[in-house]
C-alpha cells in the first residue's frame, strides 16, 4: 500500500483547538462496516450501542508533564520532551526528544529546578538516553502538558489533556478517543450490560508522527510499554463483543492476541491486510493524514468505508485531531 493513499484535505479551520464541554457533547460518526452505512450521533448516545456481554476497553494511562525547559551551563536553553522510562534495569533513565540538539554531547548536566538531568547516550535524531534521581516528581513540579503542536498552548488545553479516567502515569501523548467519556457516560454504559476494562499503554509522540516511507510496510514501528491486568483479561476473554475505546487500547488487545504476552512492548503496526484477532468494535478520533492511527483505523473499518467517512466528516464540518470528534465502528476487524 503506498503512504500516499493516507492523504486527505482537511480544512485547518477544522482541527480542534479546544475540548468540547462537556466532553460526552462531542459528536459521534457512527460506522457499521457490514451493513457499509454511516450515521450520526453524539457522543453520550454511545451506551446505546452497548449491550450484555460486551467489554468496554479503556487505556487508564496518564499523560506527564514531559515537556521539560533545562538549561546547559552555559546557560542556553534546550527543550526535553520525556518519551519514556527505559526500564528499571536502567535505573531513572529516559528516552527523551532534545531540541535543540545540535551541540549536545554525552556527559552533559543540564540543569531543571535545581535538579541535574544527566546526557547518558546519544540514540540519534535528536533522541537521547537522560538520568535524573526523580524523573516523576520533576516533572509533576517544572514540567509542561505536551501538546500536539497544532493546538495552542492555553492552561485551559493544558488542563483537559487527560482522560477523567487516567490512573497510571507513564504517557507522553493522551489516549485521545477516552477525552470524550465522563463518568455518567461510563455509568450507563455498565447499566447497558458492559463490563468496563482496563489496560495500560503508555503512549509515545511516534504514534502521531507521519509514515515517510513510499510504502507503508516499509515504516519502522516505535516501541510502546503495555500491560493486561489479571480482572481485565478475564473479563476480555468471557466477552462476546470487545469494544476498543481508542487505537491504544487495539494495539495492546492485538499485541497480547498475537504474542500471547499480557505485558511488554509493543512494536505492533496494523495498517489493511492486517488480520484481527481480539477486537470487535474500535472507538477512535479523526487522525492525521499519512499517519499509523488511520492506517489502522482503514485495516479495521475497511479503506474505502473510512475513506468516505472521511469526505463526510469534511463535508458535515465534525471536528478534528486530538480534542475532536470521534468515530465509532461496529462489525469491523475480525468481522470484516
Amino acid at each position: 500500500m503506498l503512504t500516499s493513499e493516507l492523504d486527505y484535505v482537511l480544512p485547518e479551520a477544522l482541527i480542534a483547538q479546544r475540548p468540547a464541554d462537556p466532553r460526552d457533547s462531542s459528536r459521534l460518526m457512527v460506522l457499521d462496516a457490514a451493513r457499509q452505512t454511516i450515521d450520526h450521533h453524539v457522543f453520550r448516545d454511545l451506551p446505546a450501542f452497548l449491550r450484555p456481554g460486551d467489554a468496554l476497553v479503556l487505556n487508564e494511562t496518564k499523560v506527564l508533564p514531559a515537556r521539560l525547559e533545562v538549561r546547559k551551563p552555559t546557560g542556553g536553553r534546550v527543550e526535553l520532551l520525556f518519551l519514556r522510562d527505559l526500564g528499571p534495569e536502567r535505573g531513572n533513565t529516559w528516552e527523551v526528544l532534545a531540541r535543540p540538539s545540535k551541540r549536545l554531547k554525552p556527559g552533559l548536566d543540564l540543569l531543571a529546578d535545581g535538579t541535574e538531568v544527566r546526557l547518558v547516550e546519544e540514540l540519534g535524531d535528536g533522541y537521547w538516553a537522560v538520568h535524573a534521581g526523580d524523573v516523576t516528581g520533576l516533572l509533576e513540579r517544572s514540567g509542561r502538558m505536551p501538546l500536539p503542536p497544532y493546538i495552542e498552548a492555553t492552561p485551559e488545553a493544558e488542563g483537559r489533556y487527560q482522560t477523567v479516567y487516567a490512573r497510571e502515569a507513564g504517557s507522553a501523548a493522551a489516549p485521545t478517543a477516552g477525552f470524550h467519556f465522563t463518568e455518567d457516560v461510563l455509568e450507563r454504559s455498565g447499566t447497558a450490560g458492559a463490563e468496563v476494562a482496563r489496560v495500560t499503554l503508555h503512549v509515545g509522540t511516534g504514534t502521531f508522527l507521519p509514515v515517510r516511507t513510499q510504502r507503508l510496510e516499509d515504516h519502522e514501528m516505535h516501541g510502546e510499554r503495555y500491560s493486561v491486568p489479571d480482572g481485565a483479561a478475564r473479563a476480555i476473554e468471557n466477552a462476546e463483543r470487545v469494544l476498543a475505546a481508542g487505537t491504544t487500547v487495539a494495539r495492546t488487545l492485538e499485541t497480547w492476541a498475537k504474542t500471547g504476552e499480557r505485558a511488554g512492548e509493543s512494536r505492533l503496526f496494523v495498517y489493511p491486510g492486517y488480520e484481527w484477532r481480539a477486537v470487535d468494535a474500535l472507538l477512535t478520533n479523526f487522525h492525521l493524514p499519512r499517519s499509523t492511527l488511520l492506517a489502522m483505523v482503514m485495516s479495521f473499518g475497511g479503506t474505502g468505508l473510512v475513506r468516505e467517512a472521511y469526505r463526510v466528516a469534511v463535508e458535515e464540518r465534525y471536528r478534528f485531531y486530538s480534542f475532536g470528534d470521534a468515530m465509532l465502528i461496529l462489525n469491523g476487524g475480525r468481522n470484516l
